[in-house]
């Protein structure tokens, strides 16, 4: 069997474990510096020990005898677990959003003798495999759309939304640069701006400049595509109010007190759903076309378990991921990109079958 460490027995962490783990195929050893989290876990299928991934040392005596670490830690950690991987000759995986924990990643993995694989999960993720598939299929591209969002089923408040994974990953989607092409140039855009509105089954949406989206997806792209850009989709109203608490009452610049009453007044909720939209405009055979991939994923019982489709899509993108490292799909040294991988083969996998 793989042996695998999973850093952060969250939310996203166990459901990843659970995913493994279920397979027989990894040894899973789940670490975390939070006790109380590590006794949620089912300990039937995986290990559980505690470790506290601020620490060097820690790392270096955990990482021992794995073969892959996969951080579902909070982004500011995720730096120290690649240095430690790269020292221990271990492949890395992270979810991170957060584009320059994803710079520092990738400038660890320069000449690396093991895989480094950033920014696995939703979006970023499985995001610019379909949206890096469909762009492949236009002999000259115009536009590339994403649009994603992890969405309340059933909204009863002002926000009409409920926190469905991290917020501290939330927080930085709405306050940080979003990168975009605009007219053929790489470009920064401000978050919470752009706002749209479109309908989907008969609901509507909108959606605005999130930071962290769209991956490597800009720089895979730059100098063939005109328009690019990533946005996260609510239901109407939602961004006029977060505006006025990150930017009116400065909240953006206190995301610690933004965290605190996120967490304290928005519910979590697991009865939730995943949108996901893409949509490329080009030519193909000198005919201008437009080609569109659009999912809903929702939550859904898992061998007797409520999962949210948030944490169902981010957990089933970084397994499928560790998986086609296994089995030879992927570049095993350096730094891969999630745009590396095919949508048909990404949808064939075990776990990428979740998305399909």
């Amino acid at each position: 069997m793989t042996e695998v460490l999973l850093l952060g027995a969250g939310k996203i962490g166990a459901a990843i474990g659970e995913l493994l783990a279920a397979t027989g195929d990894y040894a899973v050893t789940v670490g975390d510096s939070d006790q109380a989290m590590l006794d949620l876990l089912d300990e039937g299928r995986m290990r559980a020990e505690r470790i506290d991934a601020a620490k060097p040392a820690e790392l270096r005596r955990a990482l021992r005898d794995r073969e892959i670490v996969i951080s579902a830690l909070p982004f500011h950690l995720n730096p120290g677990v690649a240095e430690a991987a790269r020292a221990a000759g271990v492949h890395y995986f992270d979810l991170t959003e957060d584009v320059e924990t994803t710079r520092r990643v990738r400038a660890v993995a320069e000449r690396a003798p093991v895989a480094f694989v950033p920014q696995c999960g939703l979006a970023p993720g499985f995001i610019s495999i379909a949206a890096n598939d469909l762009a492949r299929r236009f002999d000259k591209l115009r536009n590339v759309w994403m649009r994603v969002g992890a969405l309340p089923q059933f909204p009863d408040n002002a926000l009409k939304y409920n926190l469905t994974w991290s917020t501290d990953g939330l927080i930085n989607e709405y306050c940080n640069p979003c990168d975009a092409i605009h007219d053929g140039r790489r470009i920064e855009v401000l978050p919470l701006e752009g706002l749209e509105t479109f309908s989907l089954d008969g609901v509507d949406y909108e959606a605005f400049n999130t930071s962290g989206g769209l991956g490597t997806l800009a720089e895979t792209l730059a100098g063939r595509v005109e328009n690019l850009n990533y946005k996260t989709v609510r239901y109407p109203g939602h961004c006029a109010l977060m505006k006025m608490l990150v930017r009116d009452l400065r909240l953006g610049t206190r995301r610690e007190l933004l965290k605190d009453v996120l967490e304290s007044a928005v519910p979590m909720t697991k009865q939730d759903v995943v949108l996901i939209f893409v949509s490329v405009h080009g030519f193909r055979e000198a005919r201008l076309t437009q080609e569109t991939y659009a999912r809903k994923i929702y939550s859904q019982e898992i061998d007797g378990r409520q999962w949210s489709a948030i944490q169902l899509t981010t957990a089933a993108g970084v397994c499928a991921m560790v998986d086609l490292l296994r089995t030879g799909r992927l570049p095993a040294k350096g730094f891969v990109r999630q745009e590396d991988v095919g949508l048909a083969e990404f949808l064939a996998n075990r776990f990428g079958r979740y998305f399909a």
